[in-house]
């Protein structure tokens, strides 16, 4: 099996103690030559200025590339081109361009009156600037505000024919839903990169809640696995079997890159890498 590349997703820190975590997470996944790192943004823009100092961190202290998010939500046009300014003059050129979560207290998205409407028109304006590497978000289980699949699938051929270079997959439990998304978008005429986006599950609950945010579907044989597991006090070898399990079959089907929802929490990511044959390549001996 040839092992895959990979990159890796963290969250930008809120307090000193949250900032120790990504450096320590970056130290353990920054010799595995990951193609990037990506660092999300906070519902309504909440972390966009952390968001904006952990990228340009991360890469000034790395040497690797950094996909900063960005995202509609709370900002006019103006000021989200500018939050990519800043970005670019911090020498991240990689943005993953969202549309974003409806903000605290709010049921849908709501654009800002003098924003973005959706993430297509955040895709053209990044793609009119050609300052960037653009990354956008994909949905095998299809997205909760989709009328259908066939909408979903559609909706990202707009994406890519707005410009977009990538897309990276919401999180999923089984390897079909990918390869049948894959299909589906082939059929579709969609013939750039998809990367699956893989969540290593460090505690089930969250996990499953999250998926339930996001329309992930949930198979009931995980439910009474990680019962099972818990009863057995064997919820981390369950998570680095099932991980690599899926990430393996992935692979076998020709995927060569895998993306992580690391959470800030590098080792069970690390240990997956590792069973998949991805092996260190240097240290990162200057991140503090």
């Amino acid at each position: 099996m040839t092992s895959p590349s990979v990159s890796f997703e963290v969250f930008p820190p809120k307090t000193v103690d949250a900032a120790f975590k990504l450096w320590d997470t970056a130290q353990a996944l920054a010799p595995l030559a990951p193609r990037f790192f990506s660092v999300t943004y906070g519902a309504g823009g909440s972390t966009r200025d952390l968001t904006h100092d952990a990228a340009h961190v991360l890469h000034r202290t790395s040497g690797l590339p950094v996909s900063a998010h960005l995202t509609c939500v709370g900002a006019s046009v103006a000021e989200t081109i500018e939050v990519a300014e800043k970005f670019h003059a911090a020498g991240v050129t990689d943005i993953v361009a969202l549309r974003g979560d409806p903000q605290a207290g709010a049921t849908q998205f709501t654009p800002h009156p003098e924003g973005f409407k959706n993430s297509v028109e955040l895709i053209e304006a990044l793609t009119i600037l050609d300052k960037f590497t653009i990354r956008v978000g994909a949905y095998p289980d299809s997205h909760p505000d989709a009328a259908s699949q066939h909408a979903n699938i559609q909706y990202l051929k707009r994406k890519f024919d707005a410009g977009a270079d990538e897309a990276i997959t919401q999180f999923f439990f089984e390897s079909e839903s990918f390869l049948r998304f894959r299909d589906q978008c082939a059929a579709a005429g969609i013939d750039k990169p998809i990367v699956p986006g893989i969540l290593p599950i460090t505690n089930w609950t969250s996990a499953r809640k999250f998926a339930e945010r996001c329309g992930t579907k949930i198979p009931a044989w995980l439910d009474e696995a990680y019962r099972a597991a818990e009863r057995d006090g064997r919820t981390e070898l369950l998570s680095t079997s099932l991980c690599a399990e899926l990430c393996s079959a992935l692979v076998d089907e020709g995927v060569d890159s895998l993306h992580f929802y690391t959470l800030n929490r590098p080792e069970l990511t690390r240990d997956v890498c590792r069973a998949l044959g991805v092996s260190p390549q240097s240290s990162l001996s200057n991140v503090a």
